[in-house]
């Protein structure tokens, strides 16, 4: 059964995209089979996969494969039940695919607000709650998906919610500065809240043993932070990020872990440690882009990934290819520990 990640930050303008794309490109190349969730109405995840050229045309003639029509289904009451979504086969790599996004998908968010909040009480309402975790599963089902990572929209909204809440793992981007730390404190009380909605949701029968789609009983636990989007300064963050760096691994230590803990949405403090004895919460830290963003982006392509052509045809010659070559061949170092970290915490044993 694939392991459902949920790249979860309700501040905008942390990467969860970015690092959505690059993170599941880096298990593929390990040998990963991953499929990559748009559930963002943005759709910036199948922008970047797609070709912002084609993106238009690529709804036009996909057939309603995306994540919003596919739950049709439930959301319309319809006599039909939820079928796997066609996906996209990634270019480039072997075994990436994504389950494409639609800016309707903000749609569904009160008609499944409403539903979760009635909690099973109203019989047209529920098959609505565990609809979203039984379209993922049935599509990693028929790609024999290892992992499913979900970018999610920068909100707290039903939709994350419920997203969060039916996945096993969840990973929170987060970038130094004031506004991540407060969002990082808003999570301390927030995270709680929606654990105690989903054990409920969990023991309804009406939304377990008679839905046609029935509400899973999952336990999501933190793999980590990642801390990104910031300036170097003699290969370490300049200082004035290094402030809010250290501001965000403190509040992770004393506020955020043990609150998790205790409704065990969190690993015990020794398995993090394991993976990351310095800064035992974060799974990476990732520099800004700079340039190369704008490469990667028009090459469909993760920063790690670019080839010295695709730097060429961008006008990156002489020194500056030099720069950038080095540039990529670090970044790629720090995504191949990001995840082989990914991995060992969502194997067999770390679980148990």
């Amino acid at each position: 059964m694939a392991k459902r990640i949920a790249m979860f930050n309700h501040k905008g303008g942390v990467s969860k995209t970015t690092t959505t794309f690059h993170l599941a490109w880096m298990l593929a190349e390990k040998g990963k089979r991953v499929v990559m969730v748009d559930a963002d109405p943005q759709c910036n995840l199948t922008g970047i996969i797609v070709g912002q050229d084609q993106f238009e045309s690529f709804y036009k003639n996909s057939n309603n494969q995306n994540i919003k029509d596919n739950l049709t289904p439930a959301f319309k009451a319809q006599p039909r039940i939820i079928k796997p979504v066609e996906c996209f086969e990634v270019k480039g790599v072997e075994g990436l695919f994504l389950l494409p996004g639609h800016i309707g998908l903000a749609e569904y968010e009160i008609t499944l607000g409403i539903a979760q909040e009635l909690s099973g009480s109203v019989y047209t309402l529920q098959n609505i709650p565990g609809s979203f975790s039984y379209l993922l599963e049935k599509t990693t089902e028929k790609y024999n998906a290892d992992y499913l990572i979900i970018d999610m929209n920068p909100s707290l909204g039903s939709i994350n919610q419920n997203l969060l809440m039916t996945s096993d793992y969840f990973i929170i981007p987060t970038s130094p500065d004031y506004f991540s730390l407060m969002a990082l404190e808003s999570l301390v009380s927030i995270l709680p809240k929606w654990y105690r909605w989903s054990q409920k949701a969990g023991e309804m029968e009406t939304l377990t043993k008679e839905a046609a789609y029935p509400f899973p009983q999952v336990h999501p636990k933190l793999l980590g932070i990642v801390v990104q989007r910031y300036t170097k300064y003699r290969n370490s963050p300049a200082k004035n990020f290094q402030k809010w760096i250290d501001n965000i691994y403190d509040t992770i230590q004393a506020q955020f872990i043990p609150t998790l803990q205790k409704i065990e949405m969190a690993f015990p403090s020794q398995i993090y440690q394991s993976i990351n004895n310095e800064n035992p919460y974060s799974l990476t830290e990732i520099s800004d882009f700079a340039t190369l963003i704008a490469i990667s982006q028009r090459e469909k392509t993760p920063v790690f990934a670019l080839t010295s052509k695709q730097l060429k045809d961008a006008k990156q010659t002489g020194i500056v290819n030099d720069t950038q070559q080095e540039r990529i061949a670090n970044f790629r170092q720090i995504f191949s520990t990001f995840a082989e970290r990914v991995i060992k915490l969502t194997s067999d044993e770390s679980s148990n």
